[in-house]
């Protein structure tokens, strides 16, 4: 998967909503396949569709055992666990257009946050998605417009609760199987999950219907006396 062939998808699905993308699906026969449940809400409703490329890593329970130490002890704990335990390589990977998605086994840790959150998207991550809790300091993330979708938020950080395993490989998240390079779309109606195999076609129907839809919305937008605005453009 070259960078270009994923801007030239991520282009192909520009300004798309996920009730859109849905219709697409719908058309080459995926009705119950796509869409992440219902319980993944945004952290905040985005100005717009988040459109991306699918960027996995796993993540399991730290099985332990918790050491017994001095604060300070602690501390020096700590670095060794960032190195050795719960380290991100997947971070140096990412591309520009990537929606970075983590199965984190459900688990309630606050594996992103308003730092390392705003570090992948100087890289260029355009969302996220996470199971379980996954995202912490999110008055910062929301102040830092960093588009985020979990099934609620969490305080406690990342040691002794989490475990890295592997990256660019499929994941489950919410009842989807996400392989890398699948399209990831995600707007305030939640999150959809395209194979990257029909992407093409689904785009092609998605905007079908999401023209029909566009065109019957801006006669009654003129019929009713208002202002056209962008979604009926």
């Amino acid at each position: 998967m070259s960078n270009q062939e994923n801007l030239e998808l991520i282009d192909m699905f520009k300004r798309l909503r996920v009730t859109d993308v849905r219709d697409g699906m719908d058309w080459m026969g995926y009705h119950h396949y796509g869409s992440v449940d219902h319980s993944f809400r945004p952290l905040f409703r985005p100005e717009a569709s988040v459109i991306g490329i699918a960027h996995t890593a796993r993540f399991v329970p730290f099985e332990g055992p918790i050491p017994h130490l001095s604060p300070e002890e602690y501390t020096k704990w700590v670095k060794m666990y960032y190195a050795e335990i719960c380290h991100n390589p997947w971070r140096n990977d990412i591309q520009p257009g990537d929606f970075i998605c983590l199965d984190i086994a459900g688990i309630d840790v606050g594996l992103l946050g308003s730092n390392n959150t705003l570090g992948f998207k100087k890289k260029g991550a355009v969302g996220f998605l996470l199971n379980g809790g996954g995202i912490r300091d999110t008055d910062e993330v929301i102040l830092e417009k960093l588009n985020v979708w979990s099934k609620h938020v969490s305080q406690g950080m990342n040691q002794t609760r989490i475990r890295f395993v592997d990256k660019d490989i499929p994941i489950g998240i919410g009842g989807v199987a996400i392989y890398p390079g699948d399209i990831v779309v995600g707007d305030g109606d939640g999150v959809i999950v395209v194979p990257r195999k029909i992407a093409k076609d689904v785009a092609k129907y998605a905007w079908q219907e999401a023209s029909h839809d566009k065109k019957a919305r801006k006669q009654l937008y003129i019929d009713m006396g208002m202002a056209l605005d962008e979604s009926v453009e």
